[in-house]
């Protein structure tokens, strides 16, 4: 995988060659030679890191060029710390460059001389690899697709003592194929590698109503390396064998739209069924689509994708319908590791522990399933020490057992399917822990810093960084751990088998490292360093100078940092230490020149020192949950800095609400204009210069500002109207009682999609109405005289709605056609409201309803029976009354309103806590102290404690 590198690099000499200070050096003409000896490789890279899999000598050339261009990128890099020295300002920095002089002249030197023996280097092995160059370039001409050098299909199909939980979506899947309309209708079956698509599809295929139904079938398998032409003849061949008739003559000779002419002609009064397996493109549908007439038949066409993208998208012009085919369930995972590996007998007791572990990698993965049981069938029962090996090196296992071979080669096509910015990004998502929910917004940030992204024309680097996460989704290389309550995905998690196999990868080219071991052997030169769980484990005197990334995850014992490596790491970009032990901002950052990201999210660090100005090319600084209140006014020298995160939470209700404490900051905060998150700053400073300075930054998309007084609203009114880009808002007043005066907004960011507001108001902003894409809204303080519901119930795309004192009537009323959209609706501390009211047709999504500290409201609310989407109703420190209404053998409960939704509780929490982390509110020995009432649960069963 040169590709990449070796692209990043292109753009990087671009923006070298036009620095003129580079003609006073020698640079400038081994940079140009050097770029164009890259340019004439990377021609032939995206072949050679097809092939280099199947290809040993294509492998080594790989490994080359790769190796080249990280080192070109090292002395560049270097070459840019000493221009930044020879620019230093002042009195100091005239000192500076004099004290530097000799030591730069030879730093200079030193570089130069490296870039020639680069240059060097590159002409030899375009010398030693002639021939191999040749093998590539008729390889580039001679194959159609970028992948036709690996022809394995995943088409592996099981033995029927394997086929576990399938009888439920074949019937479904039949029940499509054989039902509905008379038009052409797409059924896709999309899933990860492994999963057991094919074997799925060829089911339903074989199932005799099919056979029954379809007298035209025909069976098409795709592959990566597919050629349009073959593929059409292979469907002419089977479709004519089928009605009996001898395929056209001149068949091999047909171009590619007669091909399709002659099976739209057969085809066009025949009810048939087509399945294309194994389809990686969208461009296999679109070169097959007009071949298959919509003929009114009642035929229709099934895929199998690992591409979400490819399930959704050939169904749009038919109607479509998708099967998302699920992993196993945990009962149904062990029934088949069982019986493969055991021979249908029970597991040994003592083996269990082992297996059952072994088994939670496979994440209900059917190949997995099976080929690991093979494996461990082998395996005499007695040595329990075997079996806990494979357990504790399954990586090693899978990179080299040869029954697992399959397998590997599975899970590797779709990484091997990826064009070269995906692969980076995904082999960068290695040094994550097993198991770990990757934040999407996090992830995000370290790709732009890591320089994995590349510039697109109108989308910032987070837009194109999010298009990169979801393209790996629907390729089913990320799995979603998490979403918010407005469909946004929250966390990522990757399959432990797939995390395995790019973490042997990974290390196999130097990209990432994972330090967790203390005799694992490390590369030669480490560029993404990844330490878990411990520094002990951190080998000695190991050149770290080519290190661009460090991330601590885990780490318990107090931290040195400057202890932390012999040699310093003046190139890093990364520099990620959340949540470790770190208490003091370490002196030794202040080195680190290129650094982008630097996080010290979950640590107890106090104060940021004023030498951080020294870092200009930083873009995030993380912050979260630190102890941090104030930062200096050198950070306005931070020009680059896109993400400023400053703040953490104090819980003040049971799920929801809480409130954010933020940062204070003198200077003009309008400097910063490459600020796309701002969250969370003081409002009470500065002489209220602050509010007119955010309307210099024009690019913000989030905003949090807390402490604001009624006399900011005005100039806040005037900032916000230019801040066009915004989709998040959060405002604050300076405590409950304080007027949060927004009705000077005359228009408001026309693309906000969250808006969270505490404070009071007179009435409610006239411009909320006029969101048409807000999704998310919280309220808190407002103290409203008038019904808030009326303004807010026609807002089109609202999904998820929290009230806190919001309201001071004593009766809520939920009108026929209102919240359209709604999922959530929390509503708390109501301290008149007597009286909850749901006609019918209101709310008709609600999935969930929170009601809390409402502590007059003594029934539920009226026409509950009508929220026919209702999953869960909870309330939390609600009158006794209330409660009692909900059991069945009180006289006159409500219990039959109820009986429809599938889980009722009623919460109480005994103290407060301040937290850390949000994510963490509910897990470990920090939870607050919280006690749950089940009044019903999904078997419909009464149960109290």
């Amino acid at each position: 995988m040169a590709e990449g590198p070796v692209s990043f690099l292109l753009e990087k000499i671009a923006s070298f060659v036009e620095n003129e200070m580079m003609l006073l050096w020698g640079v400038r003409e081994e940079v140009l030679y050097l770029r164009g000896e890259l340019e004439r490789m990377r021609a032939f890279l995206k072949i050679a890191d097809a092939m280099e899999e199947s290809d040993e000598e294509i492998k080594v050339w790989v490994k080359q060029v790769r190796e080249i261009a990280h080192e070109t990128e090292d002395a560049l890099d270097e070459f840019t710390i000493l221009q930044a020295h020879d620019h230093a300002d002042g009195l100091y920095g005239s000192l500076h460059r004099f004290s530097c002089c000799i030591k730069n002249i030879k730093s200079r030197c030193r570089i130069v001389s490296e870039l020639q023996g680069i240059n060097s280097r590159i002409k030899n092995i375009l010398g030693v690899h002639k021939t191999l160059l040749h093998k590539l370039s008729g390889a580039q001409q001679g194959l159609g697709s970028k992948n036709a050098g690996n022809t394995w299909q995943d088409a592996l199909l099981f033995e029927k003592t394997d086929l576990v939980g399938i009888d439920e979506p074949k019937q479904q899947q039949v029940g499509w194929l054989v039902k509905g309309g008379s038009g052409r209708e797409v059924v896709s079956v999309a899933a990860m590698g492994g999963m057991g698509k094919t074997t799925l599809a060829k089911q339903v295929y074989d199932d005799p109503e099919v056979k029954k139904h379809f007298k035209i079938r025909a069976w098409v398998t795709v592959s990566q390396s597919f050629k349009i032409e073959e593929l059409l003849k292979d469907m002419i061949r089977q479709i004519f064998g089928v009605v009996s008739r001898p395929v056209p003559e001149g068949l091999d000779s047909m171009n590619n739209d007669r091909l399709r002419r002659v099976i739209k002609d057969l085809l066009q009064k025949r009810r048939y069924l087509i399945v294309l397996d194994d389809v990686w493109h969208l461009r296999v549908w679109d070169a097959v689509k007009y071949a298959l007439p919509n003929n009114r038949c009642g035929s229709r066409v099934m895929l199998t994708t690992r591409n979400a993208d490819v399930a959704s998208t050939s169904g749009v012009e038919s109607i479509g319908r998708v099967y998302k085919l699920n992993p196993l369930p945990p009962e149904e995972s062990w029934d088949l590791f069982c019986r493969k590996t055991f021979q249908g007998d029970a597991c040994p007791a003592y083996l269990e522990e082992i297996c059952r572990n072994i088994l939670r990698k496979c994440e209900g993965l059917p190949l997995a399933i099976v080929a690991i049981s093979g494996v461990l069938a082998t395996k005499d029962k007695r040595r329990i020490d075997e079996w806990d090996k494979v357990c504790r090196s399954l990586g090693a296992e899978i990179d080299g057992n040869d029954k697992l071979k399959d397998l590997k080669k599975v899970l590797l096509l779709s990484f091997n399917d990826l064009p070269y910015y995906l692969k980076s990004c995904f082999l960068y998502l290695s040094i994550f822990p097993e198991d770990y929910q990757i934040e999407q917004m996090r992830v995000i940030r370290l790709l732009i810093a890591g320089r994995f992204v590349e510039d697109k024309e109108g989308e910032t680097p987070e837009e194109v960084a999010k298009d990169y996460l979801d393209e790996l989704l629907n390729r089913g290389l990320l799995q979603v751990a998490a979403t918010t309550s407005d469909g946004r995905v929250k966390m990522y998690h990757i399959h432990d088998l797939l995390r395995e196999i790019i973490v042997t990868k990974s290390r196999e080219q130097n990209f990432t490292t994972i330090a967790k071991d203390q005799n694992g052997v490390w590369p030669d030169k480490v560029r993404h360093l990844s330490i878990h769980n411990t520094t002990r484990n951190v080998q000695q005197n190991r050149c770290v100078s080519q290190l661009r990334s460090l991330f601590l995850f885990g780490v318990v014992e107090k931290l040195h940092i400057g202890k932390l490596f012999s040699g310093a790491f003046r190139l890093l970009h990364v520099f990620d230490l959340q949540n470790s032990r770190i208490h003091r901002f370490p002196v030794d950052i202040v080195n680190l020149y290129h650094l982008k990201y630097l996080s010290f999210r979950g640590t107890k660090i106090r104060r940021i020192p004023s030498f951080i100005g020294k870092l200009q090319n930083l873009e995030t600084l993380d912050l979260k949950h630190t102890r941090v209140t104030e930062l200096p006014v050198e950070i306005l020298k931070l020009t680059r800095l896109r993400h400023l995160l400053v703040y953490h939470y104090k819980l003040e209700s049971y799920e929801y609400f809480h409130s954010r404490y933020g940062f204070k900051i003198q200077g003009n905060i309008g400097s910063l204009q490459s600020l796309q998150k701002l969250c969370f700053i003081e409002a009470n400073q500065g002489g209220g210069t602050i509010m007119t300075e955010l309307g210099k930054l024009f690019q913000l998309r989030r905003l949090g500002i807390v402490k604001l007084r009624k006399e900011d609203g005005k100039s806040l009114c005037l900032s916000l109207k230019k801040l066009t880009n915004l989709r998040a808002m959060s405002l604050t007043s300076i405590e409950e009682e304080e007027i949060l005066d927004l009705e000077h907004l005359s228009s408001p960011p026309p693309l906000l999609q969250r808006l969270y507001l505490r404070g009071r108001f007179e009435k409610l902003p006239h411009w909320i109405p006029s969101l048409h894409g807000l999704v998310r809204l919280y309220l808190k303080w407002s103290r409203l005289k008038e019904d808030p519901l009326v303004l807010l119930q026609n807002l089109p795309n609202l999904v998820h709605l929290e009230l806190l004192q919001v309201f001071q009537g004593d009766t809520l009323y939920f009108r026929t056609g209102g919240f359209q959209k709604l999922k959530v609706l929390g509503l708390d501390e109501f301290s008149e409201l007597t009286c909850v009211q749901v006609e019918k047709g209101a709310m008709p999504c609600v999935e969930k309803l929170i009601i809390q500290r409402c502590n007059l409201l003594k029934k539920v609310p009226f026409g509950i029976e009508h929220l026919s989407k209702l999953k869960v109703l909870e309330f939390f420190d609600m009158p006794e009354e209330l409660i009692k209404t909900l059991r069945p053998e009180e006289k006159g409960c409500d219990y039959g309103k109820v009986a429809h939704i599938p889980e009722v509780y009623s919460t109480y929490w005994r103290e407060g806590w301040e937290v850390n982390s949000l994510e963490s509110l509910n897990e470990g020995e920090n939870s607050p102290r919280r006690s749950t009432i089940i009044l019903k649960s999904h078997d419909l069963q009464t149960r109290w404690k």
